[in-house]
């Protein structure tokens, strides 16, 4: 139902009627070149979302009428506002400039604005485009990951923004210069290595405001493997130490063997204690039956490997790199 069905009032339906033949009749004359100065509204005003938008229109004492439409909806008439939007307010209204003013732009303002003017002879309009641009948002992103080595990873960033941000994936856990980019919404990792884990930021950019940034990690499971493993020499009666170190995802557990016997902290005078990647065997008293071979075990989920080690005899110059 148009506005005179909601008004049921003659007069003021006649009004209406009268301003929109005013200021919309196809045959008002479209502003040329040669008389651009009149009237003459702004170019295309660019604002943030939230930000105020100032809408100018230079006339001069020839008009006799003027109002600003949003497309067919007339938002002020002179000094008469017809919006119902209590964002919308008259900023000037002087025999040289006519301006409103739109407060906390949001998205659906953007769009054609007139300004129409009437002469004594004829109507005329003039239009500018608003541009309402939006900061950088990320709205959806992969969750924390753990995957086995060897498995394929997709990891996903949306962003919202206008203009449409950039979405940048890099991987943080290595070296400046060293990490790959993919300037993507999705970054897709096949058969991904051990090297690959860590932290990765994804970057929303389209330079209204400053990048959303969020980051997501990925955890690579791998078998253990001993990096560190070192024959030893005590004398008797010194205290000796054997040390092995494995890399593992999850961390690896220990144990130790002498041939084919299990050892324990407390049995035969020996303790073990495992730290994070490193398990150490102590003898507190080395006696001649502690030299030998001994293995060492480490174990994951994923598998397990061993390495063997010697304490030997060592006499009078004989460096014990463990003490």
């Amino acid at each position: 139902m148009g506005v005179c069905g909601y008004l049921f009032l003659p007069w003021k339906c006649f009004v209406v009627v009268s301003l929109r033949l005013l200021f919309l009749v196809p045959t008002g004359v479209p502003v040329r070149s040669g008389d651009a100065t009149f009237p003459k509204a702004m170019d295309n005003v660019t604002v943030r979302q939230g930000e105020s938008a100032t809408l100018r229109c230079t006339i001069d004492d020839r008009v006799t009428r003027v109002a600003w439409l949003n497309r067919s909806t007339i938002l002020y008439a002179g000094n008469d506002k017809w919006s119902i939007d209590p964002r919308v307010i008259i900023l000037v209204n002087t025999p040289t400039q006519y301006s409103i003013m739109i407060q906390n732009v949001d998205v659906y303002d953007e769009g054609p604005y007139t300004c129409s003017v009437q002469t004594d002879n004829h109507p005329k309009t003039s239009r500018v485009h608003l541009i309402v641009q939006v900061p950088p948002q990320i709205m959806n992103i992969s969750s924390d990951i753990t995957v086995n080595e060897g498995s394929s990873v997709t990891l996903l960033c949306l962003a919202i923004g206008r203009p449409e941000p950039t979405v940048t994936w890099r991987h943080l856990s290595v070296k400046e210069g060293q990490g790959f980019v993919s300037e993507d919404e999705y970054l897709e990792i096949s058969d991904i290595k051990r090297d690959q884990s860590g932290e990765y930021e994804c970057s929303a950019l389209n330079d209204v405001a400053a990048p959303d940034v969020r980051k997501v990690k990925i955890t690579v499971n791998y078998p253990p493997y001993i990096s560190k493993a070192k024959n030893t020499g005590v004398s008797v009666g010194q205290k000796g130490i054997l040390s092995c170190e494995a890399s593992a995802v999850p961390t690896a557990e220990f144990q130790w063997f002498k041939e084919d016997t299990r050892l324990a902290t407390g049995l035969d005078g020996v303790r073990i204690e495992n730290k994070g990647r490193i398990s150490t065997l102590t003898f507190f008293n080395v006696s001649e039956k502690d030299y030998g071979n001994y293995t060492c075990v480490a174990t994951n989920k994923l598998g397990n490997t061993n390495a063997s080690i010697t304490l030997y005899a060592c006499f009078t110059g004989c460096m014990n790199f463990f003490l």
